[in-house]
């Protein structure tokens, strides 16, 4: 099957890895401007893997659409709204399926990614989403891991993961993709949350922050209307391990670096996501006391130790009291 990837950066150069490696013929679209992708002409590599010269690389987006029936995309999430607008105006898009790689929230409103998507291109599109635990790192190392596919059509997702299943991605279907959604978006948050624990000395106290993440955020897929049982799945909890205590997460070591007082120079998409949960917790009049305490800290200047150890260190309570 012909793939195309529009995204070159980390994530969707190893998807073109990927889907190459397991035998499809793949398309990679960058923008003519970008680094990322100027490097990859140039040499194929970038600072993870090699690409084969069997996987072609593009600047047309038209071209890109035209050449695949499954799209994936995988860039920043607070661009989605305005690449989606693109796509819209290439007529092909209509036709094809679409699979957001990519775990992030709408800063400014709190939509999510696919809602995002829908929105722009119009609901008779196919979209999906690709999320779950796994490293770029250890993925080119053979190291297998599992992941999710998720959309509102279970024979597009069936499809999905018929395709790109591998001895390398166990692939399972997503079920709810509201939940889905919105665990891939919050373990970030939940990762830099764990960065600065680990920066200021306190990693004991991850163990309590898995155990409150879950909690706090199985709350809030359950009043927007998902099931609460989706969070301790591969989406969110599951993919605890690669962001709370990998070397190779970005939220993580942008946390750890914050609160170190060092400068992080890559993308760490938790930081928006705190941002739209901001909103979310507005809309639906929920509380959400770990992604608050971060906004505070993040952007209120909060103290980080002070306001991590009110959170953590608050007065005794009830554990599964609301």
């Amino acid at each position: 099957m012909r793939v195309s990837v529009l995204g070159c950066g980390r994530w969707g150069t190893f998807m073109a890895w990927y889907t190459n490696k397991i035998g499809h013929d793949v398309m990679l679209w960058g923008r003519e401007t970008s680094k990322s992708f100027a490097g990859l002409k140039e040499t194929r590599k970038n600072e993870y893997l090699s690409l084969p010269d069997t996987i072609k690389l593009c600047s047309s987006l038209d071209k890109s659409i035209s050449f695949a029936e499954l799209i994936i995309i995988s860039i920043s999430a607070q661009e989605l709204r305005s690449f989606a607008k693109q796509l819209n105006s290439i007529k092909e898009s209509q036709n094809k399926t679409f699979i957001l790689c990519m775990k992030g929230l709408e800063a400014s409103s709190g939509t999510r990614l696919s809602q995002v998507f829908s929105e722009e291109l119009g609901r008779n599109v196919n979209v999906a989403v690709w999320v779950g635990p796994g490293h770029v790192q250890e993925y080119v190392n053979n190291i297998p891991n599992c992941m999710v596919i998720g959309s509102e059509n279970v024979d597009i997702t069936k499809k999905i993961v018929q395709e790109f299943n591998s001895d390398l991605i166990r692939f399972y279907y997503g079920q709810d993709l509201i939940g889905n959604e919105i665990g891939a978006a919050t373990k970030n948050v939940i990762g830099i949350a764990a960065g600065m624990l680990d920066g200021l000395n306190y990693s004991s106290l991850k163990g309590s922050l898995m155990a409150r993440g879950t909690r706090e955020i199985s709350r809030l897929v359950r009043v927007m209307g998902g099931n609460e049982l989706t969070i301790y799945g591969l989406s969110h909890l599951g993919d605890y391990e690669a962001t709370l205590f990998s070397i190779h997460s970005n939220n993580r070591k942008f946390g750890q670096s914050y609160v170190e007082g060092e400068r992080f120079g890559k993308l760490a998409e938790g930081v928006s996501t705190i941002k739209a949960l901001k909103e979310i917790s507005r809309q639906y009049e929920v509380e959400l006391p770990i992604c608050n305490a971060l906004y505070e800290i993040l952007f209120e200047n909060k103290d980080a130790k002070a306001t991590l150890e009110n959170l953590f260190l608050r007065p005794v309570k009830f554990e599964f009291q609301n």
